[in-house]
C-alpha cells in the first residue's frame, strides 16, 4: 500500500468533501430514506445530487 493511502482500492474514488447544515425536516427525510434504502447519509446526499442531473439546462 502506498504511504498515506488508506482504504479499499475502488474504481470510484471521492476525493472531495462537503459540510451541510439542514433543519429539523431535512434530519427526518434524511435519517428515513437512509433506514429504509440501507444506507448512510453520504450514499443519500449522492443519489439526491445524481437527481439534479435532470433539471440542468443543456
Amino acid at each position: 500500500m502506498e504511504k498515506g493511502k488508506r482504504g479499499p482500492k475502488t474504481d470510484n474514488p471521492k476525493p472531495y468533501r462537503m459540510a451541510v447544515k439542514y433543519d429539523e425536516e431535512c434530519k427526518h427525510i434524511l435519517d428515513a430514506y437512509c433506514e429504509q434504502e440501507n444506507v448512510n447519509k453520504m450514499e443519500a446526499a449522492r443519489r439526491g445530487i445524481k437527481k439534479l442531473k435532470d433539471d440542468l439546462k443543456k
